[in-house]
């Protein structure tokens, strides 16, 4: 049992304020709401039982996981999906709750840039339709050849279909032949103009690769296992919108990232509202890379992930 992506709010007020002590006034500035709101909000956690919750009952340890990773990382939401026996399923839940969370940060007005993956497409394929306006959906970074269904545009495409929104594709490849092409595209006015406007998007939604012979750009063609491997002796972690990072989160200085067409780190960052979906066990340290590189401001993971990612926290956090 888990609180709803809705009702998050109200688990995160009764937590700092029952749990870290914090006035009324400080939760209000902390959260970006009225002092009015926060006392409503503490008001229905007692009467629906959250200020149990917020003081760490078993019940819903997955919310007082989700806390703990807010407090240790310094991300502005966080959701755990709790793993509830032998029957839990990461490709099943994951993507479920990563659409609930995603359509309760999209709002109508705004620019939306989306990533690629399996993780997004199965997020896209269970996302309820939503009557938005004015929302336009944009592709992080260039396209791939391979006949998947997860390929950024088409994940573009299928979130901009649910949303009512438009869509817009990225009409250059993922990674290019030579650094000079790479370095020649990249000033094409269309493609300058796609790469700039990242930076103005509010919400991108993403998840963070494997550096293995498992990889997206391994199974697509753009790379062999053995440049992979060697990827990995310079130090590659992981893979954040098809751009390879080190286990500081910083952009790999190597021939593969050079003749990547991708959105700069720094418009990254820039977008406010940062959504990191994973769901799978063996990207902890490409997750914690991407933490590490500010990639992310909300996330959703797994129970078990989350357990791990605090078990790995120095001991003097």
């Amino acid at each position: 049992m888990s609180i709803r992506p809705a009702d998050q709010i109200v688990h995160k007020a009764a937590w700092l304020y029952y749990t870290h002590g914090l006035r009324q006034d400080e939760v209000a500035k902390r959260l970006d709401i009225s002092r009015a709101s926060v006392a409503l909000y503490l008001r229905k956690a007692r009467e629906t039982g959250i200020v149990t919750i917020a003081t760490s009952t078993a019940l819903f340890a997955s919310d007082v996981l989700a806390r703990r990773i807010e407090d240790a990382f310094g991300l502005d939401g966080v959701w755990v999906a709790p793993e509830n026996g032998a029957s839990f399923d990461p490709a099943t839940e994951i993507p479920a709750l990563g659409a609930s969370v995603f359509l309760s940060l999209a709002e109508s007005g705004q620019k939306i840039g989306i990533a690629w993956g399996r993780t997004v497409y199965n997020i896209a394929d269970v996302m309820s339709y939503a009557d938005l306006h004015d929302v336009t959906v944009v592709q992080l970074c260039g396209n791939l050849g391979a006949p998947y269904s997860y390929r950024p545009d088409q994940c573009t495409m299928e979130i901009a279909r649910r949303l009512n929104a438009r869509g817009l594709n990225f009409y250059a490849p993922l990674v290019l032949t030579n650094e000079r092409l790479a370095r020649e595209l990249r000033e094409e006015p269309v493609i300058r103009e796609q790469l700039a406007g990242v930076a103005d998007c509010d919400l991108a939604l993403y998840s963070v690769g494997l550096v293995s012979e498992d990889a997206h750009v391994v199974k697509c063609g753009a790379m062999t296992s053995a440049e992979v491997e060697e990827l990995r002796r310079q130090g590659a972690t992981g893979v954040i919108a098809g751009q390879m990072i080190d286990a500081r989160g910083e952009l790999l200085d190597c021939d593969y990232n050079r003749r990547v067409i991708s959105a700069d780190f720094a418009s990254l960052r820039s977008i406010p509202k940062r959504m990191m979906v994973v769901q799978e066990e063996a990207k902890l340290e490409p997750l914690k890379a991407a933490l590490a590189g500010r990639f992310a401001t909300h996330l959703v993971l797994t129970q078990g992930m989350a357990e791990r990612l605090l078990a790995d926290l120095p001991k003097s956090s």
